[in-house]
């Protein structure tokens, strides 16, 4: 146990000074065997108290802000010492605390709240302010820490103290002690602990968590009537009626309700019930605990040539060009589908109201707009097979979110009964060779684009993409991003579909009917990176992209190159947590018609992880070898791993001991 204790020494109404509350902390600490150091500062010297841990024990991992005095005034005498320390005091030590937590993501932060803050108390009116403060500044820390993996909770504590002798009779306050408190802020600062934004009374063994509710309410005004205090008064039962009440859990869901009745207003629909129209919906709340690693669907897919040909037309192939008949006619020698068609097969997931029914999501379709794309294939494209997509992960914005959908597709092949792995989406909803071309989009085409499964109305319906925001309907982001495609496979890739393995691109700006697409491109190996521009504005519409070709000889990669992937961009961004649970090298050796196809090297013990191709970072702990095949039955969960060991599918070398941890690496963090 390692930890810093700090107390000012003042008395009960705040003055004086003294090192002796914290030094017997300390003593208590170190006797139990634990390291404690003691920090003397005034709370307001936020940064002075955060440096003094950071000196001492290097980090900074969990923060708990137990300020206590009071002074009983009436309502009119408001102290402002009572503010600086309780609720200033806490801002500014959590403040300082703040980005050490982000940056090594992870932190646990405890307010200290007051049942006088949460249902006020007679003569405690500058002391109730201030710990209700607590509780505001709280609830908002859990929401922006969340993705960061910095949660913050908030407890109202009723414990023996220096405050608390005064009020109290000697015997009570023996009796509520601290270590009756302790235990439930030592779960809420545990890394295994998930509570984020709770509000919990406690005291003498006693736990209990609060939640608001609120009652349904009633409209009580009319379209083009005024409002008057009558109508509050001649309702003011069903205003206060909790029969039925909700318990919104976040603004989004509290706001919902005051725009339903605006609508409804609009339309003459008073007697609806604006919260209970949010409940039966779920509300507009994001919950990304209740989202992630949902199921969104399962659906069959099938296409033929009149799909493929559609799809070439709608990202502007034209006959024009003789290079384009292999993508337009059915019976040219080299007839093939574009490779970007893959991302036609994953619309249904969007298109057809997948994710309306994911629990923790709450989306306002009109207000959806298309971040990034991701694509990779590993077999040619068949012309049937199955799509899953799941829910990977929501990231609150504030203002938004971003929801990142994983869309896997398969093949299931009649002669031989196996299952082929086809291809995975991430939706997210000096220079070498360089080249350029542009195009002009006809003013039609996302009209034409939309006929191969894009069905949004935002780019046909002037009126549905004006609720976007939009002053007319844009051209679809797929449709951008599949010209781009076109443009790198016909400059770089003789225009042979089975040189494309990847794909990804972030879609920064909308394109407009009539404005044209210039897209520029430069090659390093076998990475063609490039952006698309407006050309009559230079504005860029798709950045951050890049095509990954396979090489002329190059007949296609592994498929666990995926899964590597993947966990080497989980080790990116949960890389220090993974090596506080790990602490190991692993190394692998993936073999193909009996012959090593690949190594690699997961590095779990040093810095904040990493992945290496090859025998790169740390030396391993333990190697594993197995085909291709096997490693991804392991993955998928079709074949169990120690049956792959006993059958001589998966050989190991080293601490065999450590292939307990595999489940933490390819089950729960890489999401696969």
């Amino acid at each position: 146990y390692v930890a810093q204790v700090n107390d000012l020494g003042a008395d009960t109404k705040g003055g004086g000074k003294s090192s002796a509350a914290a030094d017997k902390v300390v003593e208590e600490i170190r006797a139990k065997g634990g390291k404690a150091v003691a920090n003397y500062d005034s709370v307001e010297d936020g940064e002075k108290l955060i440096q003094t841990a950071l000196d001492s024990f290097g980090r900074i991992g969990v923060c708990v802000c137990v300020l206590v005095f009071t002074v009983v005034f009436v309502f009119l005498c408001t102290p402002d010492l009572i503010q600086r320390v309780h609720l200033r005091g806490s801002f500014l030590v959590t403040r300082a605390a703040w980005n050490h937590m982000k940056n090594q993501k992870f932190g646990r932060i405890i307010m200290t709240t007051s049942a006088a803050g949460i249902y006020g108390n007679f003569g405690q009116a500058n002391y109730s302010a201030a710990k209700l403060g607590l509780l505001g500044l709280a609830n908002t820390l859990a929401i922006e820490g969340r993705k960061y993996n910095v949660y913050c909770n908030t407890i109202a504590p009723v414990a023996g103290s220096r405050l608390t002798e005064t009020v109290m009779p000697p015997d009570v306050v023996a009796a509520l002690k601290a270590e009756y408190v302790a235990p439930l802020v030592l779960w809420l600062c545990h890394e295994d602990c998930q509570e984020n934004g709770g509000l919990f009374e406690v005291g003498a063994g006693w736990i209990g968590k609060l939640r608001w509710e609120r009652t349904k309410g009633h409209t009580v005004r009319q379209k083009n009537k005024a409002m008057s205090p009558e109508a509050v008064r001649d309702h003011w039962d069903k205003i206060c009626d909790f029969t039925a009440a909700t318990r919104p859990s976040g603004i989004q869901e509290s706001l919902q309700s005051i725009m339903t009745v605006l609508s409804q207003v609009e339309s003459d629909e008073v007697g609806a019930n604006p919260t209970a129209s949010a409940a039966a919906t779920g509300g507009s709340a994001i919950n990304p605990a209740l989202a992630v690693g949902q199921k969104v669907s399962t659906s069959l897919f099938t296409f033929n040539h009149t799909q493929c040909i559609l799809y070439a037309l709608g990202v502007g192939m034209s006959t024009k060009d003789p290079d384009h008949l292999r993508f337009l006619y059915e019976n040219h020698p080299d007839f093939g589908c574009l490779p970007t068609f893959g991302v036609i097969a994953s619309q249904a997931v969007l298109m057809e109201g997948g994710l309306s029914s994911v629990p923790g999501l709450g989306i306002d379709f009109t207000q959806v707009l298309h971040g990034e794309q991701y694509l990779e294939l590993y077999k040619p494209l068949p012309t049937s097979g199955m799509s899953e997509a799941t829910v990977a992960d929501v990231l609150d914005k504030g203002s938004g979110a971003v929801l990142l959908l994983d869309v896997q597709k398969f093949h299931h092949s009649s002669s031989t009964s196996e299952v082929h792995f086809i291809c995975i989406h991430h939706f997210n909803v000096s220079f070498p060779e360089s080249s350029k071309q542009c195009l002009f989009p006809p003013r039609s085409q996302a009209a034409l684009y939309r006929l191969s499964g894009d069905w949004n109305p935002l780019h046909i319906d002037p009126s549905f993409a004006a609720m976007g925001g939009f002053k007319q309907p844009i051209l679809h982001g797929l449709c951008s991003f599949g010209f781009a495609a076109r443009h790198v496979l016909k400059q770089f890739a003789g225009n042979d579909p089975s040189r494309f393995k990847a794909i990804k691109a972030r879609f920064a700006k909308p394109v407009l009917p009539g404005q044209s697409l210039q897209t520029e491109m430069w090659k390093e190996g076998n990475r063609v990176h490039l952006q698309c521009k407006v050309k009559e504005t230079d504005v860029v519409v798709l950045a951050g992209a890049y095509v990954d070709l396979h090489g002329e000889s190059d007949g296609g990669g592994l498929q666990s190159e995926l899964v590597f992937a993947e966990i080497g961009r989980r080790i990116e961004s949960l890389g220090s947590e993974l090596v506080r649970k790990v602490n190991a090298v692993f190394g692998w050796e993936i073999t193909k018609d009996g012959k090593t196809a690949a190594q690699w090297t997961i590095d779990l013990k040093s810095g904040s992880g990493s992945l290496h191709r090859g025998a790169g970072g740390g030396k391993a702990d333990v190697t594993f070898t197995v085909s291709d095949q096997d490693f991804m039955e392991v993955v998928q969960g079709k074949l169990n791993p120690q049956k792959a060991f006993f059958s001589g599918k998966l050989k190991i070398r080293g601490n065999i001991m450590l292939s307990q941890k595999l489940e933490v690496i390819l089950k729960d963090y890489a999401k696969l």
